[in-house]
């Protein structure tokens, strides 16, 4: 018989029993003829013909194996993958007759094989009452595969993704039947697993041979997908076995690369962006970062991991190394997809969602907007600059109908008659409006050098337009309150965290707890309910106006405030601080205690890489010490870390 004959007859038998008899070991090759057109499905009997729509069956999950049905129902699954594995390899057989003669023999080896395997669930699963058709097939494979235009397709989309992947699978269920006492599925899924390594090995001994010299096998084989399918896909949804991999010739190099290769398997992803200099790029359309900022940027974007699901996309000026990415995975993160802005065009999405929607990301995320479904909250945003100014904040305060608000002054001469009055009895603050993390502040008393000050006052208001004037305030404690608004105005308090700031006013860190006020003084904690009753202030009073001030406004918000304590030695809140309509740092401390210890306490903090020793920190999401967010090998000035106290 030739080969032929043997794949013609797979690929078009309209009954199971000829579809899965077994061509001869020896078969000939020597009339490969000519090469066929893909079919738009394979043939099949009635009841197993593959459908792209129509009734699904969901896969049983790991704690119904004990189910004999259940066990059918899953091996009903694996019977049409191994099916339509062995139908996709006699097409390659036929598309492609004039392949090397070695490569096609170990492709038919290889259909042999998935014919056995489907024989062997199609006996297994009858045993535990399951008719192969019974259920409906999907052709999720054919789809995928079967358009491939060369050999080199085959390889990447089914040996090198989908058996692969077919590596962790396979290994993980046959130790979960074989504990479950199914001793018979465990031997089939140890034979699959055992032919999978030698499937795997055969399409990686021929990628090699065509691959692009120069080209790494990771590099090469990222570069050969297309979208769907993504490295990610050639993991299966069990634990990674890096071993079986090696077995099959897959170096270190990429397995290390592939363990942490992410991508959403069915939810449209979300995209997250991390823009900190967002006051920066409102202030001025021709904003260009400094060194520190561009640092600040490019050291801090990993930050995304804190605030984005495992499924979303995080879009980064520079990925970190695999090996910081596999120490995050090892202490307990889920990693997100890591994508370019051309990667994600025409690409169904969840929602954009970055830092802030300041005008840098607005025109970044422009061309993603038609992709975002109609449905989902998290749709493209160009909101007003002015937003981002301290004057924003100022504006909340008004409409709560607080006394104390600063004052916002467009010249010198405003500028001075403001803080006057201040230096009688005390000091004054003064803010640059677009400044952020307690930088841009001046602290003014009679001391002062006049000409200092006014020099200082005045290249605030030339670059932001105006400059804030406000009480300088014996500083007791800073906590910010933390929101979120939703497309019909409503903003829920999601939590509130301790900031740690320097004498200043600058930012050092973030603390988040369950019980809040235990994180503070008994002194400052007591004024908080007897006094200043804090919750009716953040849960119902200022969430209420937030539609008024920001119509139109979806996404993350954060209030700082602070108490103080008066010349009388009592303690005063001071409610608003400032308002920023963006993610804050806050908002990712509370997201890493949500991920990591939700009943403990936890400590966000951004160090100068200077101060920080890389090695010192080892711990994971549940403890054991500070975890470093962001790769130190990368970093130039800033190291992220977060600890589960």
């Amino acid at each position: 018989m030739q080969i032929r004959e043997a794949a013609e007859r797979l690929l078009f038998a309209e009954t199971l029993e000829e579809k899965l008899l077994l061509g001869p070991l020896d078969a000939r090759d020597d009339s490969p003829g000519p090469a066929i057109l893909t079919p738009d499905h394979p043939g099949r009997p009635q009841e197993l013909r593959i459908q792209a729509k129509g009734a699904r069956v969901d896969f049983p999950g790991i704690h119904r194996l004990d189910d004999d049905r259940e066990r059918g129902v899953m091996l009903h699954f694996l019977a049409n993958h191994e099916l339509l594995a062995a139908e996709l390899m006699a097409l390659v057989l036929l598309k492609f007759p004039d392949a090397p003669a070695e490569y096609r023999a170990g492709v038919y080896a290889a259909m042999r094989e998935e014919q056995m395997h489907t024989l062997m669930y199609v006996r297994r699963m009858r045993e535990c009452g399951i008719s192969f058709g019974e259920l409906p097939v999907n052709d999720y494979f054919w789809r995928l595969i079967a358009p491939m235009e060369t050999p080199v397709d085959f390889i990447t989309r089914l040996n090198l993704t989908f058996e692969q992947a077919n590596l962790d699978f396979s290994k993980h269920y046959a130790t979960l039947f074989r504990q479950a006492g199914d001793t018979s599925t465990a031997a089939v899924l140890e034979k699959i697993y055992q032919d999978e390594i030698g499937h795997v090995g055969h399409g990686l001994k021929w990628f090699r041979h065509w691959k692009e010299k120069g080209t790494s096998d990771w590099q090469a084989y990222s570069r050969a997908l297309a979208f769907p399918l993504t490295p990610a896909r050639a993991k299966g949804v069990a634990p990674f076995n890096a071993e079986g991999r090696r077995l099959a010739g897959l170096d270190e190099d990429f397995i290390r690369h592939l363990e942490v290769s992410e991508q959403s398997r069915g939810r449209t992803p979300v995209v997250h962006l991390f823009n900190p200099s967002a006051e920066s790029h409102a202030m001025s359309p021709r904003f260009q970062p400094d060194k520190t900022a561009l640092a600040l940027e490019e050291d801090l974007e990993m930050l995304i991991t804190a605030w984005c699901r495992k499924d979303d996309v995080a879009l980064l000026r520079k990925p970190p190394g695999r090996e910081h990415l596999l120490a995050l995975k090892r202490a307990g993160f889920d990693l997100p997809e890591i994508a370019t802005l051309a990667e994600l065009r025409d690409r169904k999405l969840g929602g954009l969602r970055p830092w802030a929607w300041s005008p840098d990301a607005s025109r970044l995320l422009q061309p993603l907007a038609p992709e975002v479904s109609p449905g989902v909250p998290w749709q493209w945003q160009s909101p007003p600059c002015e937003w981002f100014s301290k004057e924003i904040g100022i504006r909340l305060e008004e409409l709560l109908g607080l006394s104390e608000k600063a004052a916002i002054c467009r010249s010198i001469e405003e500028a001075q008659t403001a803080i006057e009055p201040l230096l009688t009895t005390g000091q004054a603050l003064a803010k640059a409006p677009f400044s952020h993390a307690g930088r841009g502040h001046k602290r003014i008393n009679r001391d002062s050098p006049p000409d200092a000050t006014r020099n200082w006052l005045s290249n605030v208001i030339s670059t932001h337009g105006s400059v804030i004037i406000e009480p300088w305030l014996e500083r007791v404690a800073d906590f910010s309150a933390l929101y979120e608004m939703d497309p019909a105005g409503r903003a829920g308090l999601i939590g509130l965290t301790l900031m740690e700031n320097d004498a200043a006013g600058r930012f050092l860190g973030t603390r988040v707890s369950p019980k809040w006020a235990s994180m503070f003084d008994p002194e400052v904690a007591a004024f908080f309910y007897r006094d200043a009753d804090v919750m009716r202030w953040y849960q119902e009073k200022i969430p209420a106006v937030f539609a008024t001030l920001l119509p139109g406004y979806v996404g993350p918000l954060g209030v700082d405030a602070m108490v103080h304590r008066r010349p009388d030695g009592s303690l005063a809140l001071k409610h608003v601080i400032e308002l920023n309509v963006r993610m804050t740092m806050g908002r990712i401390a509370l997201e890493l205690l949500q991920k990591s210890a939700p009943n403990r306490q936890g400590r966000f903090r951004i160090l100068r890489k200077a101060r920080g020793d890389s090695a010192a920190f080892t711990g994971t999401l549940l403890g054991g010490g500070p975890i470093l967010l962001n790769d130190p090998t990368q970093a130039r000035e800033f190291l992220a870390t977060w600890e589960v106290l």
